[in-house]
This record gives C-alpha cells, structure tokens and sequence, in this order.
C-alpha cells in the first residue's frame, strides 16, 4: 500500500500524532491512501533466536497495545474523510531503513517535529531520512499545525532541479489548499554583507536586480500557466537564502515551507543542504523538502 499512499511514520510523541493528523488531511486532498506505520526497534522474537523456557511471549501485551493505539489512530483519520484508505503497520526493524524503504514508491513521507520550540533541531530519524538522495518528498510537521490550511506557501528558488521540484510541489499544494505562494530568491551566499559589497564594489543594484529577477521569472515561467488559481507573490532580495526564506516564513505566516535539498558533502548537515538544513530545523510552520538524486 505504500506504493503512491501517503506514509506517516507514528512514534507517538504528541508532534507525531499532529503529523499523522496532517498526514491525513493532506492524503485526502491528493486522493492517496494513507500509510501509517510505527516501526518497532526492539530486539523482540522477530529478531533474535534466543528463547526463555517457560517465559512466553513477553512481547506480544505490548504489541497489542500499539495495536489498539494505532486503531484508534485509523479511526480519528476515518473521521477526517470517512472515504480515505487507510492502513496501519507495525513492522520490525530499523526505523531509517523501513521508512526510507516505504519512500521509495511513496507520494509522500509525513514526520513529525517540535512544536513549541522552533530552534529545536528535528530528531535523528527524521535527520537520517532527510539526507537521504532520492525518494518521495519529506514533510516534517513542525508547530502546532493538525492540518493543512490557507496560510501562504513559502518556496525557496535558485534554478537548481531541486528548486524546480520544490515550485511544482508549492504550485500543487497551494492550488488545492487555495494559498498564496510566495516565491523568494535571494543571490547572496557569500560571508559578506551584500549592501557592503554592492557599495564596495560599486555595482548598479538596479542591474543585479534585474538579473536576480529574471532568474526568478524564468523559474516559474509556466507555472501561472498550469496553476491560473495561485496567486505569485515575488521576493527578491540580496540576503542569504537562510534568513531570506525564515524572515518571509515569519512575516508572511506561512502554512508550509517548500525547499530543494542538493548538498554534496560527506557529514548530514551537506547532504541535505545548508539552506534546506536550517529551515527544516529552525522554520515555526511545516516543511517539505524535496530530495533529488
């Protein structure tokens, strides 16, 4: 079922029961199914020979429980859209390995994150997924978002082919949730200021300006075409993308934040991608990050 489903992966903190309540929500509008799995670590009969005469089955209470609790799960979804198709799973191994698996041939993967604390950074898991290349795009439900709404879409462009999987991913959302989406480039990634530059090096701001906008016009050059219904608002800006794409999340009130990951280095933080790294973990609102190969 995981194949074009929605997966939501549960562990049942708080921030992951609003994850699959968003999950939800956002497989109903798509149309999918919903897949939502709790992955079990632990070291039960599934993956060990080892048995202790006259002990039983120690393991099989707890299962039950996570049974029940995801069956209520499957029930509180039912009552979003009573016709969505959802299943639940609990199957044994790795959590990294099972989710990534499922993302494979996923629509998408739906994770949970903080709720009150914006500069927490997500959990290991969800960092594992994150760096991953390749896959269904990754959603981590940060705030206290239960659904997907009409606040705007916020979606960092730089012309890269993440940048383009982010764009239609927005356009897509913001079309079926009825959002603004608010597409920001901004050119500066250089540890320099970039007024301080442009006045040192005297450089026409009109003329950067001009050339940043139509790195930006030319990335959803065809995109009002196919989505007539979303309203564009354009932000150019000489800022690092970072704080470009988190001070419009703010100051917009953003529903969702979209980026592209295309790191190349060796440790987590570069294969995710340092601007798509730090909105993930510092952004108030959900945040989509489209993984490419």
């Amino acid at each position: 079922m995981s194949s074009e489903a929605v997966v939501v992966g549960f562990d049942f903190r708080e921030s992951s029961r609003r994850a699959v309540r968003w999950a939800a929500w956002e497989a109903a509008g798509r149309g999918r199914p919903l897949h939502l799995v709790h992955v079990l670590a632990w070291p039960f009969e599934e993956r060990t020979a080892i048995r202790v005469p006259g002990e039983g089955d120690v393991s099989e209470p707890l299962v039950q429980a996570l049974r029940r609790e995801l069956a209520d799960l499957v029930d509180e979804c039912k009552r979003i859209d009573a016709d969505l198709p959802v299943r639940s799973e609990l199957p044994f191994g790795d959590p990294v390995q099972v989710l990534a698996g499922m993302a494979a041939t996923a629509e998408l993967l739906v994770l949970g994150g903080p709720r009150l604390e914006p500069a927490v950074g997500v959990g290991a898991t969800s960092a594992e997924l994150l760096a991953r290349r390749g896959g269904a795009p990754v959603v981590v439900v940060r705030g206290g978002r239960d659904e997907p709404g009409s606040d705007p879409v916020v979606v960092g462009v730089d012309g890269s082919a993440g940048s383009r999987a982010a764009l239609e991913f927005a356009f897509d959302f913001a079309s079926r949730n009825r959002c603004e989406l608010v597409a920001v480039h901004a050119w500066s990634d250089l540890p320099l200021d970039p007024f301080e530059r442009v006045a040192r090096w005297e450089l026409p701001w009109s003329e950067v300006r001009e050339e940043a906008e139509g790195v930006l016009a030319e990335a959803i050059a065809g995109w009002g075409e196919q989505y007539p219904d979303v309203s564009v608002r354009r932000v150019v800006t000489p800022e690092k993308p970072t704080q470009a794409l988190l001070r419009e999340v703010e100051q917009a009130q953003a529903g969702l934040a979209v980026v592209g990951s295309h790191g190349r280095g060796r440790v987590r933080r570069s294969l995710l991608g340092s601007v798509s790294h730090a909105v993930v973990n510092r952004a108030p609102c959900p945040v989509a990050v489209l993984r490419v190969s």
